[in-house]
């Protein structure tokens, strides 16, 4: 039997990919103030479609979930047409397609939410030096308000209204983020969640918040369609404590109870590494992980090729490369150069400059338009 390889096909949810490249998801802020999914957001996962799994960026799920000028949401009936516009267009380009629902907790700010203190795990504030760019500029990150019981079962409500939008509006599937320090991720971090209730302590505790998150996306989606996102190494906003690999081990061993469709983990180290240890590895997860398994986070094809070859990942997920390069899975396939990344203050602000409008090679060398992998 041939080995696996990063551009043979593989499965998801009884629906076959043509490949094994995944489109990272990528905060890029084209929504606007209303937060409703436009043309250009379309334009960008279309010309990206030659990848076999599309995750979307990181989308809001209420209100209060919202801390990042312009991203999507998926809370009200307006985006939720918006997006099964996309969802249908990447379709017909032959893709698949996820989203991924996000709540930022204390990485957010009040200028975000009328004045008022965002949520987290505990009162407990970012406190690695960086701050936040808010509607009113850029700001220091505020102590948040540690969510009530009452706060928590309403968020786990949002969870599973945002659930049943996506699938309203035609998703393949749903990535719930636990990752980046952001609110699943602020109960998950002992460091972030100092409670002393059912929701903190212990490792069952802390897992509680996720485990109810779970259960109310999974009351609308089949599992094998539901992915979770970890960040077991990660350091970005201010997370990272001494027991991490108990914890993402823990974590993810209670996901494959669930049987969820995939662990999408964020092993690699280029947005920093919290140091308190020896870098949790693919292998580790695949020891207690057994649907499919997405590595990411600063991978080339080379090093790519070996986590799937060797079986230690299923899928790998492509960020920074698949910005300047939409035809990246062409350009793997036929060895084509690749167009250096960009200067990351492109990445944000409206329109097309520095999100829609960088050529595929073939376009850009005169040869054609870029050729779709089947």
């Amino acid at each position: 039997m041939a080995l696996a390889h990063l551009l043979s096909p593989v499965t998801f949810a009884g629906n076959p990919l043509k490949n094994r490249m995944v489109l990272a998801p990528l905060t890029r802020g084209r929504a606007g103030p209303d937060r409703v999914p436009n043309k250009v957001m379309g334009d960008y996962y279309v010309q990206r479609a030659c990848g076999g799994l599309l995750i979307t960026e990181a989308t809001s799920i209420s209100p209060e979930g919202n801390g990042w000028v312009d991203a999507p949401g998926i809370y009200t009936s307006e985006m939720t047409a918006a997006w099964r516009s996309i969802t249908e267009r990447v379709h017909n380009a032959g893709s698949r397609i996820v989203l991924q629902m996000w709540h930022t907790g204390r990485a957010s700010h009040s200028d975000f939410h009328q004045g008022k203190l965002p949520f987290s795990a505990s009162a407990i504030a970012i406190g690695d030096g960086s701050s936040i760019h808010t509607p009113a500029g850029k700001k220091p990150f505020e102590v948040p308000q540690a969510m009530s019981v009452e706060d928590i079962k309403r968020t786990v409500e949002d969870y599973r209204k945002a659930a049943q939008n996506a699938k309203e509006a035609g998703f393949d599937g749903i990535e719930v983020h636990a990752a980046n320090g952001y609110l699943i991720n602020q109960f998950l971090d002992s460091r972030s969640n100092q409670r002393e209730d059912d929701y903190g302590a212990s490792l069952e505790n802390r897992y509680r918040f996720l485990a109810e998150v779970m259960q109310a996306v999974l009351d609308v989606w089949p599992a094998e369609k539901v992915g979770v996102r970890l960040s077991p190494n990660g350091m970005f906003n201010d997370m990272g404590a001494d027991d991490y690999k108990e914890t993402y081990l823990f974590v993810a061993d209670k996901l494959n109870q669930l049987n969820i469709g995939y662990l999408h983990i964020m092993d690699g180290l280029a947005f920093g590494f919290h140091e308190r240890g020896e870098p949790m590895t693919l292998q580790e997860f695949r020891h207690v992980f057994n649907g499919l398994l997405i590595g990411n986070c600063g991978y080339d094809k080379d090093t790519a090729e070996q986590r799937i070859a060797g079986g230690e990942a299923d899928m790998i997920a492509f960020g920074r490369p698949w910005i300047s390069n939409p035809d990246l899975p062409v350009r793997f396939a036929r060895d084509y150069p690749l167009a250096p990344c960009d200067d990351m203050s492109h990445w944000y602000g409206g329109g097309a400059q520095g999100y829609s409008d960088y050529p595929s090679y073939e376009e850009a060398s005169g040869i054609g338009e870029a050729s779709k992998l089947v």
